[in-house]
């Protein structure tokens, strides 16, 4: 059953009557502007399927958030930048995608994964390694990579200078690049 509105170009009143509970009022919504949102986010993201899912979540959204939005306006302008900022997201989780797709799949080298060398393994191996470092360099290195702590908080927790601290971290960091060699591109990854 349609039902027509006599205000439908009174986005308030529309508004309104989807907060009422009205779905007839979503209904119109949506049938007056699904297809220029979907337009929109074509321009966006390049593809139709995901613009049509994209817009469908932006309108599945705006009806749960209706009793939250107040001092309503242009319902299209609303409607435009929410899809608008779903798009952008969707646009950013995808280029995290790829970046992580291609760094896991360039960053380390065929002869490592080969040998199927798994976390345990290189945990374990890297964790030898640390306690193979003199006392000194050790807790330096663990204070400013595993602990997070700044060249100045260990050098005050240790009792030297900022120059002593960054000498003993580079000089773990470079015992354990020579003694790694095998998990370098590992290493790099983890301790740049």
């Amino acid at each position: 059953m349609k039902i027509k509105y006599e205000n439908e170009g009174n986005d308030q009143f529309l508004f309104t009557q989807m907060q009422l509970g009205k779905e007839e009022s979503f209904d119109f919504i949506f049938r007056k502007y699904y297809k220029v949102l979907v337009v929109q986010a074509i321009r966006f993201v390049h593809d139709q399927d995901s613009a049509q899912s994209l817009v469908q979540d932006c309108f599945i959204r705006f009806w749960e958030k209706r009793f939250e939005l107040s001092d309503f306006g242009n319902i299209y302008s609303y409607l435009f930048f929410m899809v608008r900022n779903r798009c952008i997201d969707h646009l950013r989780e995808q280029h995290r995608n790829n970046h992580f797709l291609i760094t896991s799949q360039t960053d380390i080298p065929e002869y490592i994964a080969e040998e199927k060398i798994d976390a345990n393994d290189l945990s374990s191996h890297l964790w030898q390694e640390i306690a193979k470092l003199p006392d000194r360099c050790r807790k330096a290195f663990e204070y400013s990579r595993i602990d997070g702590l700044t060249y100045q908080q260990i050098a005050k927790k240790m009792g030297i200078s900022n120059k002593a601290v960054e000498a003993l971290v580079s000089r773990a960091l470079k015992s354990l690049r020579a003694n790694l060699i095998d998990f370098l591109a590992i290493v790099i990854l983890f301790f740049r």
